[in-house]
């Protein structure tokens, strides 16, 4: 029997059709450009239902109500196929496949989120490669995790990060090797895939979240920190320098940070380098922000972090709770030697 795919066709680039104005999504308009495929129609080929949604979505459009939609649907119709699709814009498409892995809990089949730069309808695309491709790595291959697939690499979706406006091979995994790699032959780096692990469990954001992110620059104010952490905010991923540094000579800086974490807000230290860990030992100015009650967010992405305080907070966890949590490998997010 044919293998069964479902596609989750929730807008983006991908499916967009060319007017005066400019791209725009249009409903029905990417299934008439799949219907004059005839690679699709090949028996190699897996079958397919596509559930396109409305309305569909520049991915810049995209909210955590999304992420929810997208995980309600692979969820209710998990037992009917062997492989997911989700076809994505590009543009925040790391910060769903971040989000999917944490609400998706004991998933056993291959949930690969995909797009394109150039639609489909043009005759020079990326659309056509990015697609066939998915449709066979979720029908083919054996491998129970949320991953972004782009430009012949496959990656892990909580590793996964933007590197390119323009170019065909947009993501990279900057601290994990892909999980795959297309070029004549799909090959598959198996060492790295996470094993099964229970049944399905839909994990949905049950309570109210408010998380935010802040990016360090020199000469930040202290009022503009404050600012951010003012409630209700519960958590908050910041983006430091280097290994986890901060300016530590800025004694109103690190009091609003002090003054944010004594009440409970989960401040996460993310690197602003694509490579490498947090480490908040290394320097003096990386030790002050951890005696500020600031923690390490290791080899994370600032993607994955923001999109694990929203499933941590979702469930109702305490902050002492979310601390705890956001140190732990709980889907390959992080890299257990790092801690």
């Amino acid at each position: 029997m044919r293998k069964r795919v479902y596609i989750a066709y929730t807008g983006g680039t991908i499916g967009m059709k060319h007017t005066r104005a400019g791209y725009r999504p249009e409903a029905g308009y990417l299934q008439k450009q799949m219907a004059a495929m005839p690679e699709l129609r090949n028996p190699s080929m897996p079958a397919f239902t596509i559930n396109e949604y409305s309305p569909l979505l520049d991915s810049s459009n995209m909210t955590p109500r999304e992420w929810l939609k997208i995980a309600r649907d692979i969820a209710k119709n998990y037992r009917r196929y062997d492989g997911f699709v989700v076809l994505h814009g590009t543009d925040t498409m790391a910060y769903t496949a971040s989000a999917l892995p944490f609400m998706l809990t004991g998933l056993g089949k291959p949930v690969i989120i995909t797009g394109s730069q150039i639609p489909l309808c043009e005759v020079r695309n990326d659309a056509r490669e990015n697609l066939i491709t998915s449709l066979m790595i979720a029908a083919g291959y054996d491998i129970p995790e949320v991953c972004l697939y782009f430009g012949g690499k496959l990656l892990r979706g909580c590793r996964a990060v933007k590197v390119s406006a323009d170019g065909f091979q947009a993501f990279a995994s900057p601290n994990l090797p892909p999980l795959g790699t297309v070029g004549i032959d799909i090959e598959i780096n198996w060492p790295l895939v996470r094993k099964k692990a229970g049944r399905l469990r839909l994990d949905e954001f049950a309570a109210p979240v408010v998380v935010s992110a802040l990016r360090l620059f020199p000469g930040i104010s202290p009022n503009l920190v404050r600012n951010v952490l003012r409630p209700p905010l519960q958590g908050l991923v910041l983006e430091t320098y280097g290994v986890g540094n901060g300016p530590d000579r800025d004694r109103e800086f690190i009091a609003a940070l002090s003054e944010a974490t004594d009440r409970g807000v989960v401040i996460v230290d993310c690197t602003q380098c694509l490579e490498g860990t947090v480490d908040l030992g290394e320097y003096e100015t990386g030790s002050a922000l951890a005696r500020a009650g600031v923690i390490s967010g290791y080899d994370m992405t600032a993607e994955a972090a923001l999109t694990k305080l929203y499933s941590l907070f979702g469930r109702g966890y305490s902050s002492d709770r979310v601390k705890r949590e956001m140190t732990k490998d709980l889907r390959g997010e992080l890299t257990v030697g790092n801690r």
